[in-house]
């Protein structure tokens, strides 16, 4: 009887102690975790919901769990939920958690070389982090150079291993011949499209991105294995214009008219015209609202073709520009060779319009003002208009900080700040069919929240003032997340 008995204590103990084992390993993400009560109330917060709707003032949100269980006005007579934690948040404002929609987990690495290649390198420490601290809960890549090292953040975002947004991954590049970067598979032929689309489908990732030398036929391929799975795909293109990017079924095209050569008289189908030639052709011949913008767009919005708002990063190739007092923060979140390689090429830029001299592509200051206008004729005219930070270029344009700016570029550009926020909240929401669950603040909805120190419909720079990012209704400290990977940028 011994012997049976002790094999039955001992099947009963191992489990109970991996068990107890297990709840006593720290949490990873405890040192960043600001707010963590199971029910907490929200209490004295002036709302921006996402919708475009004025701010609601003095109201309280109910958050259970990873839910909002109630929006409702702070009054005193409604009792509080059992247990809650009561958090007085008088003079804050709630908007909710930014749906990025063109971010990247790279970053171009500093000091190339004139005759050296692009290199970027994978950001895993620090984007997630910085994307999260920003204000972003929910990011889609639109392309990677480290596919797999995407898929794999993700994975240990999801288990609560690391901390970051929720990860919609986009697969390789879908590039043609003739790409600039040797990070990019440059696609053979339309079976090579599908090929490469059908693979990285299976490995995991949620959507595909076709880019500037892409053919025709390349990409209605690529369409068409995309589609097949239930993908969506977007384009930045240069050799294939819009509207007929449109008509194969592309369902979002990113950063707006400053990309699009249909109207340039030398295109040539499947060719990718001369950079400088084609800008110069945009700014001097095309009128934004003229019949010719116009039709393109109606033909965008009868397509149900979402366009994604980069102003951030277009920015950063004006001279000057961002200012400065705006940039101090992001700088010291790069190493100093990534901060050096920064000033000196903004620099540059401030020199050669000093000059004169050619600036490189959307280096024109009127041709922003012409992306900004097209983008208020889009909306004006039904389309979807999503927004993400672009943080490519040549450094300057760093996650999370790089969200923030692009809404007070749209700002800039002619929208209301409630309706900015819309555009980078419930917007890509709805482009990635997740609207019952984010981008707006409602009941039911996931709470994933944005604290802010001040009113961004009184001042959009107010945007920058995150104090607390909701996600799952775990609260994060943004000034952790940052402090966690200042100096990293450029490194890791």
């Amino acid at each position: 009887m011994y012997r049976p008995l002790r094999i039955a204590l001992l099947a009963a103990f191992f489990p109970l102690a991996f068990s107890l084992a297990a709840q006593q390993q720290p949490n990873p993400l405890a040192p960043y975790i600001k707010e963590d009560a199971s029910v907490l109330v929200l209490e004295h917060v002036t709302i921006i919901d996402g919708t475009g709707a004025a701010p609601q003032q003095d109201m309280r949100i109910d958050i259970a769990g990873s839910r909002i269980i109630a929006v409702q006005p702070a009054n005193p007579s409604i009792p509080y939920p059992p247990s809650a934690k009561i958090l007085d948040l008088t003079g804050k404002t709630v908007i909710p958690g930014i749906v990025g929609m063109h971010e990247h987990l790279f970053y171009p690495l500093p000091d190339r070389p004139d005759t050296g290649n692009a290199i970027y390198g994978e950001m895993a420490d620090s984007a997630p982090r910085l994307y999260l601290a920003g204000g972003v809960t929910t990011a889609r890549t639109a392309g990677s150079v480290e596919p797999y090292t995407d898929l794999e953040l993700k994975k240990q975002i999801d288990a609560g291993l690391i901390p970051g947004p929720k990860l919609d991954v986009t697969g390789p590049y879908l590039e043609g011949r003739g790409t600039f970067a040797l990070q990019m598979h440059q696609l053979a032929d339309a079976d090579d499209a599908g090929r490469t689309v059908d693979y990285w489908a299976a490995e995991g990732v949620t959507s595909f991105k076709a880019y500037n030398y892409i053919t025709s036929d390349e990409l209605k391929m690529a369409i068409r294995h995309a589609h097949f799975r239930g993908l969506k795909i977007t384009g930045h293109l240069c050799s294939i214009g819009f509207k007929e990017a449109a008509d194969m079924g592309i369902d979002n095209l990113e950063h707006g008219i400053v990309v699009d050569t249909e109207f340039y008289p030398g295109k040539r189908p499947d060719v990718c015209p001369n950079a400088s030639a084609a800008e110069k052709d945009l700014e001097t011949n095309v009128d934004v609202a003229g019949p010719d913008v116009a039709a393109m767009i109606l033909d965008l919005v009868a397509h149900h073709v979402a366009i994604t708002s980069t102003l951030a990063i277009f920015e950063t190739f004006i001279p000057n520009r961002p200012p400065l007092a705006f940039e101090k923060a992001e700088l010291k979140t790069l190493t100093p060779e990534a901060q050096r390689s920064y000033l000196a090429t903004r620099a540059r830029l401030a020199e050669q319009a000093a000059n004169s001299n050619p600036l490189q592509q959307g280096g024109n200051p009127k041709l922003l003002k012409f992306e900004m206008q097209f983008e208020r004729e889009f909306v004006s005219a039904g389309g979807l208009l999503t927004a993400g930070c672009d943080p490519t270029g040549y450094g300057g344009d760093v996650p999370g900080f790089g969200d923030q700016r692009n809404i007070e570029l749209l700002v800039e550009a002619g929208f209301p700040p409630v309706q900015a926020i819309q555009i980078a909240t419930l917007n890509g929401a709805k482009y990635l069919g997740q609207a019952a669950t984010i981008g707006s603040i409602a009941p039911g909805k996931t709470a994933d929240l944005v604290v802010l120190g001040a009113n961004p419909a009184e001042n959009i720079e107010n945007i920058e003032k995150v104090e607390t990012v909701f996600k799952d209704g775990v609260g994060y400290d943004p000034a952790k997340l940052i402090q966690s990977v200042t100096g990293l940028v450029g490194l890791r």
